[in-house]
């Protein structure tokens, strides 16, 4: 591969070494999102945490509020019945998580005297919530189930402090703007701040009816209640303007919508049922999930990354959600790719880590953003994100056949090549290498972004400019998409060049990766080209996408499922051989679902369904523990023993677009699902169920305007599909 030279904009851009580590945007733990058990809310660009009562409470290094493009907009939302904490009897998401119900009664209430006045569990409150372009709505109902009359007082207590994400993370500021005046009217009150950006924010909560006494810090109603009377109280919490107009009819209104949008954009997706109903209630979660999280931007459905800190567009998150939902859905991998090329950067932002043809990290709204406390306004600090880019296209091609989309993108394509070819290969070795041009940015800029987690067999951290493994797996993997869209298009020449430079970088790569006696691919390479001899995950994303030669599979394939590195829930990021490994660590050792998923495909791929079929049993079991049967974005490392379930990570965010997508994912790649729409085909190759499987029905698995549907199902050593129906000239086809 030859080296090209780059231009003296870029040569003056200097690669930081990844020892300085004094900037760097973690997550400190001040408690674990596990103790309130957080329930999440979201819709577009607004997202809410609550807890298992409903509220939101106020207190150092919560994530709890309604946050609105990176700032929160409510702090402190606490309800009490007779100035007493409501008892919990039940909290549950709407399948679809349209809304938040939380079943509350009354305590034992008592006089000044001491004596109960009010025996407990005769008062019924229903907390009914969901989100909508940019308010909160909350129906209210209290009904009495004593046998004679009852005056009982609620309370709402709210407060706004307008924090920035980064500053509720953990991030420290040493400016603010200020608090604006409230307006307090008879139904309703305003809470604003001017930020140093100059952006006023503003916080509307309006109550219908009237609150009998009302304040910039509570809202409290009088309630008479005879026997087995139900009253209603409607509260709409807005950001910035939104909501408004008549509010019971309008919280009915905004309700219908809510639920028939994401009727609407989940009904693109083929359904799954099977024989194990809890799985089955884990690929509902997953799936509404995926549609809560997914945001229409102009170019169409993007999935945002998660809640609580990453609520926003990410660029490598969204490629590998689209990736894992592309057989589910293509519709949300298309607008992932357009949205990212409208975003894809033209010229040199050193703040920014911003090269031509680079494709986005990040965006952030906030007000530290704007004004550049944080460098992530428009990031573009991943080095993993434009091959990926490159990838997704190639595979959603080949999954729909859609050139009018991929014509339109081919630009934006060539740009991202060009950014390989110039600014990713720092030194021309052939290999794509990081190192952040602004001292504020990302460390370290593969998925495991942590300051900590590219080091040596000794433990020492790894120098910049520095060659991931996995990045040169995608890189690999964008070359041949990019051969396969040139010579769907007609470019013949070009597609033939592009596959010599796969093929130069998987000799190349085999050359300076693979270790024998570590069995496996080092984790990366350091500036000064030593290998990283450390066992990590990174090495099953070689085989993802082919880099690996067939034999240098099995060794791979045998070393994740080792006890070094399978916990029995999981493959761990890093071997419990290595250094650094810390179960408890972000990337030293925890188990990510997302991880797991391309590492499934890759054993698929390579014909180690069963190792697959494996780390799916595995993630699975771990689901059967979890509140909602959610993967959360990933958890402790530790190895699995019977009788319990997995270790918890304390901020993991939940849900996680990437997380959500693995089951999914892991399901194709066992059922070796594809498509071929040239020849309007959809495939099962070699189908394996895992062992908590015994049958799997797909329907509107849709192709080129027709569809199918089928039933796989195991027949002692064998997995047998049958078609169930077939619409248009789509045809099923199953290789043993």
């Amino acid at each position: 591969m030859k080296h090209v030279n780059v231009d003296a904009v870029a040569r003056a851009l200097v690669p930081i070494d990844a020892d300085d580590t004094t900037a760097q945007f973690l997550i400190p733990v001040a408690t674990s999102l596990q103790d309130r058990r957080p329930r999440t809310l979201k819709h577009g660009d607004t997202f809410a945490v609550f807890d298992h009562n409903g509220d939101a409470v106020s207190w150092p290094g919560s994530p709890e509020g309604l946050f609105h493009r990176d700032t929160r907009y409510l702090s402190h939302l606490y309800l009490t019945i007779e100035g007493q904490h409501p008892l919990l009897l039940s909290s549950t998401l709407r399948d679809d998580n349209a809304t938040l119900t939380c079943d509350l009664t009354n305590p034992d209430i008592s006089d000044d005297e001491g004596r109960i006045v009010l025996d407990h569990d005769l008062v019924h409150l229903r907390r009914s919530r969901f989100l909508w372009k940019g308010a909160c709505y909350e129906r209210l109902a209290i009904r009495n189930f004593d046998e004679r009359p009852h005056r009982v007082t609620l309370k709402l207590a709210f407060s706004a402090d307008f924090a920035d994400l980064f500053e509720v993370r953990g991030a420290r500021r040493e400016r603010w703007g200020e608090m604006q005046p409230p307006e307090v009217k008879a139904d309703q009150v305003t809470l604003a701040y001017l930020g140093l950006d100059g952006r006023r924010r503003t916080t509307t909560l309006r109550f219908d009816p009237a609150p009998q006494e009302i304040s910039a810090s509570h809202a409290s109603f009088v309630l008479d209640l005879s026997p087995r009377q139900a009253r209603t109280v409607v509260i709409e919490i807005a950001c910035d303007g939104a909501g408004g107009g008549p509010l019971r009819r309008g919280f009915g209104a905004a309700l219908r919508a809510a639920r028939a949008a994401l009727r609407g954009s989940s009904a693109r997706a083929a359904a799954v049922e099977t024989s194990n109903e809890i799985f089955n209630e884990a690929v509902r979660r997953s799936v509404s999930d995926l549609y809560m999280l997914v945001t229409d931007t102009p170019e169409g459905p993007f999935p945002y990354a998660g809640i609580p800190w990453f609520s926003t567009a990410f660029g490598r998150d969204a490629l590998i959600t689209g990736l894992q939902t592309l057989w589910l859905d293509p519709a949300i991998a298309r607008g992932v790719l357009l949205h990212l090329a409208a975003n894809q950067a033209t010229d040199f932002d050193p703040i920014a880590d911003a090269e031509p043809g680079k494709i986005l990290h990040e965006v952030r709204y906030g007000e530290m953003a704007e004004l550049k406390e944080v460098p992530f306004r428009r990031y573009y600090g991943s080095v993993d994100s434009t091959p990926l880019f490159v990838m997704l296209a190639g595979a959603y091609l080949e999954r729909t056949g859609d050139a009018v989309t991929l014509h339109r993108l081919w630009p934006n394509i060539e740009a991202a090549l060009s950014w390989m070819d110039r600014h990713g290969d720092r030194d021309g070795d052939g290999f794509i290498e990081y190192g952040r041009r602004n001292r504020d940015g990302l460390v370290n800029q593969g998925w495991k972004d942590s300051h900590d987690s590219v080091f040596h067999a000794d433990g020492s951290l790894a120098r910049g400019p520095i060659a991931l493994a996995e990045a040169q797996a995608y890189a690999y993997g964008a070359w041949r998409a990019a051969a396969t869209i040139a010579r769907a298009s007609g470019r013949a020449e070009q597609a033939e060049g592009f596959e010599r430079r796969a093929e130069a970088i998987r000799t190349a790569f085999d050359a300076s990766f693979f270790d024998e006696s570590l069995g496996t691919y080092v984790l990366a390479l350091d500036g000064d080209k030593r290998p990283c001899r450390v066992r990590g995950s990174n090495a099953g994303h070689v085989l993802l996408t082919g880099l690996a030669f067939p034999e240098r599979a099995e060794a791979v394939v045998r070393t994740l499922t080792g006890s070094a590195c399978f916990s029995g829930w999981g493959v761990r990021t890093v071997a419990t051989t290595e250094p650094r490994y810390n179960p408890m660590s972000y990337h030293n050792g925890s188990v990510w679902p997302h991880d797991n998923a391309l590492i499934a495909a890759g054993f698929a791929r390579y014909g180690f369904k069963r190792e697959a079929a494996r780390i799916f049993e595995g993630l699975f079991a771990a689901s059967t523990y979890i509140d909602l049967r959610r993967l959360p974005e990933l958890f402790c490392g530790f190895a699995r023993q019977q009788t319990r379930g997995p270790t918890f990570y304390p901020v993991a965010c939940t849900p996680q677009a990437w997380a959500a997508g693995a089951p999914l994912f892991m399901l194709q790649s066992c059922l070796g699902l594809g498509f071929d729409a040239e020849r309007i085909q959809i495939r099962f190759d070699e189908p394996v169920l895992p062992a908590f499987l015994e049958e799997v029905t797909i329907r509107n698995l849709a192709l080129d305007g027709g569809s199918a549907d089928v039933t796989l199902r195991r027949s002692r050593s064998q997995v047998v599909v049958d078609v169930l129906q077939r619409q248009g000239p789509v045809r099923v086809v199953t290789t043993t």
